[in-house]
């Protein structure tokens, strides 16, 4: 069993153990927490390049020690040119996942940090662009060894990106993936960290580099142009809210299902659910059953916000919770279908020595998005907008400027007992039901933040690398539980023991002595960090 990482200063989590020292070593410096978060997210788009990439999205959720929690949409809209007729005229009857036709949003992460910095200059925050974006520069020139994961990934998917505009020449080694500790450089990336730190992080979406992204976007074909860049920008919304037994957990409001993750814990808590059910069968069908009424919500109501027509807000009521909670059937498993697709991510999670913490995301969609790589930049587009229906009366329609529908979702609470974490998951659909996970471990069972994360977890339906909607379980729960569920109707599918595709989980927690707590997740090839 791993231990936490305790810590008396400040602490950052990350799915790549080269992101979280990065992080570590600007709140070492003096920098805050979003500053450090800056440094984390330049670096593991570099180092992590098949789970997220400076094109595309991203979410934060900034928690300070005396203040209302802040929350950032960094979410890339349509590009103006992606109409239904486009793709019409394609013959297509949906939108390609991968290729120039899956890249129709503008990549809205870098929009997020430039929003986030500006709230750390108010806070306080001096730390210059060109030190925060230092690490992933040299990473990139200088190389990073090639993880498992990227390894795992590019072989899974090389049929389908092998031939995308300039994927083989930037992430294949003579046409095939390369391997597990080789040296792996990114020079193209390295050069547009250069250019953000001498221009500007703005010089994305309004200088020289946008530009060339514009042009580069263009040539390749798709929606995106030079205009849709100049108008991203990030906006600062009042994150959602729950008020439960243990504190108030806060997460982002739509477009991503972050009602969906609160939703859960709400219903667990309307239900009773208490520390005498501890990793039990009660407790493993009671957060399944509570997901498939959230994720019933999410698929009928969830969109962009300006064409929502519910209050996400008013179903975090106690009324509403309670109402939900009780068509939980105890004992009998509702039937489930195939419901939305898989995607990928990275989360991390800093709290510095002040007390600042943050909980943030950052995602492509699928392993390595749309796949196309814009010139010489050595950036990978999205492919978020493949989201996106061709039906124009379904929920989800393109039009242009209207934003994707997201699994992305960071979390934080405030505990009653004075203790402040922020915690999240990459994974589809698993990432709410890995949020309820870990966060019920350690803040209603009373585990350790490690253990919490290390112990056996399920997923419900898709992620990434796992097309099945199956209810997936790691071998290492208790053969008794497995047949248990089976016996009350769940589809059960086991996993092997340590599985990726149930998510890289993470957390950081301040305890109200001022002591840090912090865990990585032994899937990843993460780090907790702190000193």
């Amino acid at each position: 069993m791993l231990n936490p990482t305790y810590a008396t200063h400040g602490v950052a989590v990350a799915p790549h153990v080269l992101a979280a020292q990065s992080a570590l070593a600007i709140l070492r410096e003096g920098g805050d927490a979003i500053e450090a978060m800056v440094a984390a997210a330049a670096t593991i788009a570099v180092v992590y390049p098949h789970m997220n990439s400076i094109g595309g999205d991203g979410f934060w959720l900034i928690v300070p020690p005396a203040a209302p929690p802040i929350a950032i949409d960094a979410c890339g809209r349509a590009g103006s040119r992606a109409t239904l007729e486009l793709y019409r005229e394609r013959g297509l009857g949906a939108i390609p996942t991968r290729g120039p036709l899956a890249a129709n949003t503008v990549a809205g992460t870098i929009s997020g940090w430039i929003e986030a910095l500006s709230i750390s200059r108010k806070l306080g925050g001096k730390v210059p662009v060109a030190r925060l974006l230092a690490d992933a520069t040299g990473y990139a020139q200088d190389g990073i060894p090639v993880t498992r994961s990227q390894y795992a990934a590019t072989t899974a998917k090389l049929d389908e990106l092998k031939d995308q505009p300039g994927f083989g020449r930037c992430y294949l080694v003579n046409g095939e993936a390369p391997l597990p500790g080789w040296r792996f450089k990114q020079p193209g990336l390295g050069r547009t960290f250069e250019r953000l730190a001498a221009e500007g992080l703005d010089s994305f979406y309004r200088g020289s580099l946008a530009s060339d992204l514009a042009r580069e976007l263009s040539a390749l074909g798709t929606p995106v142009t030079a205009e849709d860049l100049q108008d991203q920008r990030a906006s600062v919304v009042e994150p959602l809210r729950l008020v439960h037994s243990c504190g108030d957990i806060y997460n982002m409001t739509p477009p991503t299902q972050g009602l969906v993750s609160l939703m859960i814990l709400g219903m667990l808590d309307a239900a009773g659910l208490d520390a005498s059910m501890a990793d039990s069968p009660d407790y493993v069908h009671l957060v399944v059953e509570a997901t498939k009424r959230a994720f019933e919500i999410r698929d009928a109501h969830i969109a962009d916000p300006a064409e929502m027509k519910i209050d996400p807000q008013a179903l975090l009521s106690p009324d509403a919770l309670s109402a939900l909670a009780a068509k939980i059937d105890r004992k009998t498993a509702l039937p489930w279908g195939a419901k939305t697709k898989p995607g990928d991510t990275i989360w991390m999670g800093v709290i510095d020595r002040a007390g600042l913490a943050v909980s943030f995301i950052q995602s492509t969609y699928h392993e390595y998005g749309s796949g196309i790589v814009l010139g010489d930049t050595g950036i990978v587009w999205q492919n978020r907008g493949a989201s996106f229906r061709l039906d124009p009366g379904h929920l989800l329609a393109l039009r242009p400027r209207k934003k994707p529908f997201h699994t992305l979702n960071p979390a934080a609470a405030h505990l009653k007992d004075g203790r402040t974490m922020v915690y999240g998951t990459m994974g589809g659909d698993g990432q709410p039901q890995t949020q309820a996970a870990i966060f019920t471990r350690y803040a209603l069972f009373g585990q350790t933040a490690q253990q919490a994360i290390t112990a056996p977890r399920w997923l419900l339906g898709r992620t990434w690398g796992k097309p099945s909607d199956t209810l997936k379980l790691e071998e290492r729960f208790d053969a008794e539980l497995v047949t248990t569920l089976r016996a009350r109707g769940h589809e059960v599918e086991l996993l092997g023991a340590f599985d990726e595709s149930v998510g890289h989980a993470g957390m950081a927690v301040r305890h109200a002595d001022g002591i840090f707590e912090a865990a990585s997740d032994p899937r990843s090839d993460g780090a907790a960090a702190g000193y």
